[in-house]
């Protein structure tokens, strides 16, 4: 499609200060171009011919247009990151008093849900019956992250004085440094005990860390991930593991035996409510149900 001089003669002269002034790749300007080309086509079909004739309705309507088209989110950031950026340069040569593409923004890109393991995954993972110092630490590990849903970081700063299984439970430090009391029985609390029992054979003196690599020093956040694939691979799961995917099980599982959403939320650390509702993959159904019962005036009055 030919453009109206009043759209492509200053895009021309972008695509000069792309080249001889911002000096970028011959890839990222044929990106600017091809972004740009097809909104000025698109501005063209709804009857502007002008880049002073623009406006943030008009910019919306383009944005629209690129949802219309089935673009990714970060598709369409992307090309509303161009536009801004050659609106910048109108404004710039005084073509323009402001920029209409600053207030609009894509929408946000859409936050994949983590996968959990089923419980007869989680068993068949966690059923390790070697005995030699590193398997019992490599399930103390994975029976504490499922068994507590613990964060990698704060499993891997969990020192020996942060635990007590006498109580039953971690003092644990999680982001923001806000320290919580986690609970933790039953698998979690016999195989941490099997650990602290053996911890001595791997850890260097006056080492701290609960969780001790064979080189007898705290145990990094990359060990503890190479490790589960590897037990995941071993057990023959048929998904990657990965302590994410522990933490997730344990929030999934937790929540479809008890409904109770914010204790979930206190066990997880979530600051927020509304992170533990997309962590868990709550469906509306449900969280109807749970405030339909429990909301002492959502209850329909008997007649």
């Amino acid at each position: 499609m030919s453009l109206p001089s009043g759209l492509e003669k200053p895009l021309l002269r972008f695509y000069e200060y792309l080249r001889s002034e911002r000096e970028l790749s011959l890839h990222t300007q044929q990106n600017y171009k091809r972004q740009l080309t097809t909104m000025a086509e698109q501005l063209v079909n709804l009857g502007v011919d002008n880049w002073q004739a623009v406006d943030a309705g008009w910019v919306r309507q383009l944005a629209s247009k690129g949802m219309r088209d089935g673009l990714k989110a970060s598709s369409l950031a992307m090309r509303l990151s161009a536009l801004r950026s050659f609106l910048d340069f109108l404004v710039g040569q005084g073509e323009l008093k402001a920029n209409p593409a600053k207030g609009v923004s894509a929408p946000r890109k859409a936050r994949p849900l983590p996968k959990n393991l089923d419980v007869d995954e989680m068993d068949q993972l966690l059923s390790v019956d070697e005995n030699d110092p590193l398997s019992v630490r490599d399930r103390a590990i994975m029976e504490l992250m499922y068994g507590a849903g613990l964060r990698l970081s704060e499993l891997v700063s969990l020192n020996v004085k942060d635990v007590s299984l006498s109580r039953g439970d971690l003092r644990v430090i999680g982001k923001g440094d806000k320290e919580r009391i986690v609970p933790f029985a039953g698998l979690a609390r016999e195989w941490v005990g099997h650990w602290l029992r053996v911890r001595d054979q791997l850890a260097a003196p006056g080492e701290p860390g609960l969780f001790v690599s064979k080189l007898g020093q705290r145990i990094s956040n990359r060990n503890v991930q190479k490790r589960m694939a590897e037990w995941g691979q071993k057990q023959a799961v048929s998904s990657h593991i990965n302590p994410h995917k522990l933490r997730h099980s344990f929030a999934t599982h937790m929540l479809e035996s008890s409904g109770d959403l914010r204790a979930v939320q206190e066990l997880l650390g979530h600051a927020n409510l509304s992170t533990t509702q997309i962590y868990t993959h709550l469906d509306f159904q449900h969280l109807a149900q749970v405030y339909d019962e429990a909301h002492p005036r959502a209850k329909r009055q008997k007649r």
